[in-house]
Formats: structure tokens, C-alpha cells, sequence
């Protein structure tokens, strides 16, 4: 495709999607869909028009990816409810760790024995896709940090520390093929890419998180009338968290979506505030009170981060869609999709809450919508760029690309009917 082409293509893009915005929030689709399906009209499912290798394309679609994920994580971050609590958080810390661990031993079975993969690129491939989605799950994220809705909650808070939590497999995957230094008997792997990596990323992100909102509050307090370019704060802030993590080999998803969260929960706090609020906006007064314009960096930062998440999400939805073949839809490839949502997934998710208060239908609707997307494409760009043999990054890319768009299909038309019963069902 020319230059021209591709302008034409994603201005075309944009206007169906400003024009149908309304339209899709009431048929049981995602915006994610349209994506999809324009990718497969206009690749080699359809016209023909372009063709996007992922192999070839690996540095690029990291990047993009990379980005993509930093920018979600970093929404939902600054979307979690404040005080942070382990009563509240219990549930998706155990889907984010024991479910998504679990997850990566069953698809790594499937993969050796089934798929015939070697052991090493079997645990790859549990590890890629094992985590959920912060960037395609829009459907099921909480919509602001007031919504009471536990499921939402769950699979938010679920997706944005996963994302983080699965790198220790992508390493232990890449060191069983050779690629990665594990240690002898993997202490290497537990002391430095499990614990370490883990902990510091926690570590700078709260750190982070607490410097900016507790800097910007007292600039506030002590220079009146100052104002801030609240975006460029947020966006400082993803940058400064991820790049110190990557610095000190620490894991900088989990750095980022901690930053968003301390940053919240640091701001509410030093003002006052609290989980049920009502900040007013400028011009408005408190009764006693004078006027007073609050932007906090959380909230100024949100709106614009989200516009950047759905154009990233645009991008590479259309992307996916023009690296798909007719003959990608093997039943290979589509037996491993099955066996993903239908039987790994739920049965993690229901271990995983063994034990907690969480209702069955929660634990049911967690267990489905274990929506893949982005985050499995940087995995698998990320180890390819790490010297994935060729084989076998070929067939992991064949699989992780139909899981990925089946997941947009099916999660994405079941997404609305689903949980409107589940809010129905909450009533009676």
C-alpha cells in the first residue's frame, strides 16, 4: 500500500468509527469488531489491500504494542477505588497470580502434549496468553472508580496486574529453550525475574505514583493560582516509572499501573477526600467555601490517555486483521482458541477463587470473559525479539493471532448480553 492509501484508510477508519459510536452501544458488538472485520476486508482475507507480517514486523509491532499496554495500564491504574485494601483487592490479586499461573501450567500441557510444541515454547505460549487484556476489555473495565460493580472491578484490577505478573514465564519459557539465563535449578529465575523484578516494579511505581501526587499538591498549596499541564504529568509519570524499572531490570508494567494507582489514591487522600466524591469543577463553589478549580493530575490525565488508548487500540485491531489468512483458521489453531476459553480459563479462575467470598456468578462471568489482545502480541514480539528460532516464533504467532481475534469475536458479542444479566440477575 502507497502512503496515500494508507491515509485514506485510516481516515475512512476514523469517520465510521465517530459516526457509529452511538450506533454500536446499542447492538451487542464492540468498536473492537469493526476493527477486526475492516482488517479482514481490506488483508488477504479480502482484498487484499495490505499484508502485515508480524515476523518481519516484530520491532515495530512491540513498540506499538508496548505502548498500547502502557497507556491502558496506566487508565485502569488511576480507575482503582481508593484506599487501597486487601479485603477489597483479595479476589483480583488471586486472579492475577494463581489463576494466570495456573492458566500458564494448563495451555504449557496442551501445548507439549497436544499442539507437540517443545517445552520451552509451550510455556511461552501458556505465558502469552494466560494474561487478560487491559486494552481490548474496555467492555468489561470498571467505568470510573465509583462503579460498584465487583466484576468489572475484578477483571480490571485482574488485567492491569497480570500484564506484569506473566513476565517471569516469558523468561522462564525463553531459559528452558535456551535464550534466557535461569541459574542453576532456576534460582536465577526465582531471586531475580520472580521476586525481584516483581517486587521493584511494585516498589518504583508507588514510589512514583505518591512523589507526583504529593509534589503537584503542595506546588498547590504553596503557590497559589498555579496551574499544571495535567496530560503531560500523567504521561511523565508513565515514562519516568517504566524507564526507571527497565533501568534496574524490575518489571515496568506492574511499575506503571502501581504508579496510577498510588497517584490516585495520594491525591484523594492529601486532598481530603473521599472513594465517593464529588470534586468540583471550576467556577462551581462548596457551600462556605470560595471558588476553587480542582484538576487533579488522575483525573485531567484519564479522558486524553483513553483517546490515545483507543486510537492505539485501532491501529493495531487492524492490524491483526490484515495478518490473518483464510488458511490461519486452522483446527489447530482454532482447537487451542476452544481449549483456552472454554477450559483453561474457567477452570483457573474457579481454583484460583477457591476459598474466597466471590459469588458463583461472578466466579462464572470471570472465568468467559478472559478477553485476550495486546498484551499477548508484546509477549510474543518481545521474545522474538529475544531470538525465538524461527519455527517456532511462526507457529506461536499463527496461534496467538487467531486466539487474539477469536477473543475480540466472541467475547466481544457476548460481552453486553452477558453482563446486563448479570446486573439483572444482582436485583433479584
Amino acid at each position: 500500500m502507497t502512503t496515500a492509501t494508507w491515509f485514506i484508510l485510516l481516515g475512512v477508519l476514523l469517520l465510521i468509527v465517530g459516526f457509529t459510536a452511538s450506533y454500536i452501544k446499542t447492538v451487542p458488538a464492540t468498536s473492537a469488531i469493526v476493527y477486526l472485520l475492516i482488517g479482514f476486508v481490506v488483508g488477504p482475507m479480502g482484498f487484499g489491500l495490505f499484508h502485515f507480517n508480524p515476523l518481519e514486523e516484530s520491532a515495530l509491532l512491540e513498540l506499538l504494542t508496548e505502548v498500547a499496554v502502557l497507556i491502558s495500564l496506566y487508565c485502569a491504574g488511576v480507575k482503582m477505588p481508593a484506599p487501597v485494601t486487601f479485603k477489597r483487592w483479595r479476589n483480583p490479586l488471586q486472579l492475577a497470580v494463581l489463576s494466570m499461573t495456573l492458566t500458564v501450567g494448563l495451555v504449557a500441557l496442551f501445548g507439549y502434549y497436544w499442539l507437540a510444541l517443545p517445552l520451552g515454547a509451550a510455556v511461552l505460549l501458556g505465558a502469552v496468553v494466560a494474561p487478560t487484556d487491559p486494552v481490548l476489555a474496555t467492555e468489561v473495565q470498571v467505568r470510573h472508580a465509583d462503579d460498584p460493580d465487583r466484576l468489572r472491578f475484578a477483571l480490571t484490577c485482574e488485567a492491569g496486574m497480570n500484564d506484569g505478573t506473566a513476565f517471569p514465564f516469558v523468561m522462564l519459557g525463553l531459559g528452558l529453550m535456551g535464550l534466557h539465563d535461569l541459574g542453576d535449578a532456576g534460582w536465577r529465575w526465582m531471586v531475580i525475574d520472580v521476586a525481584w523484578a516483581s517486587g521493584a516494579g511494585i516498589g518504583i511505581g508507588i514510589m512514583a505514583g505518591c512523589a507526583v501526587g504529593w509534589l503537584v499538591q503542595k506546588l498547590r498549596t504553596t503557590f497559589t493560582g498555579l496551574e499544571f499541564l495535567e496530560i503531560f504529568l500523567g504521561l511523565g509519570l508513565i515514562a519516568s516509572a517504566y524507564g526507571i524499572s527497565l533501568l534496574v531490570n524490575a518489571w515496568g508494567f506492574l511499575a506503571v499501573f502501581s504508579a496510577a494507582v498510588a497517584l490516585r489514591h495520594t491525591e484523594l487522600k492529601l486532598a481530603g477526600l473521599k472513594q465517593q466524591y464529588s470534586a468540583p469543577t471550576s467556577g462551581e463553589t462548596q457551600p462556605g467555601k470560595a471558588p476553587k478549580a480542582i484538576a487533579h493530575v488522575h483525573q485531567s490525565s484519564l479522558a486524553f490517555n483513553e483517546h490515545l488508548e483507543r486510537l492505539a487500540e485501532i491501529v493495531l485491531v487492524l492490524l491483526i486483521g490484515g495478518s490473518l489468512f483464510w488458511d490461519s483458521w486452522s483446527w489447530r489453531a482454532v482447537g487451542f482458541a476452544a481449549f483456552l476459553f472454554f477450559v483453561a480459563r474457567p477452570i483457573s479462575v474457579h481454583l484460583g477463587l477457591l476459598g474466597t467470598n466471590a459469588p458463583m456468578r461472578l466466579r462464572n462471568l470471570a472465568g468467559w470473559f478472559g478477553v485476550r489482545g495486546i498484551g499477548s502480541l508484546y509477549y510474543l514480539m518481545y521474545a522474538i525479539q529475544h531470538g525465538l528460532p524461527e519455527k517456532i516464533a511462526l507457529e506461536l504467532i499463527h496461534l496467538t493471532l487467531v486466539v487474539v481475534a477469536l477473543s475480540i469475536l466472541v467475547h466481544g458479542i457476548s460481552v453486553k448480553p452477558a453482563i446486563a444479566h448479570f446486573w439483572r440477575s444482582q436485583r433479584t
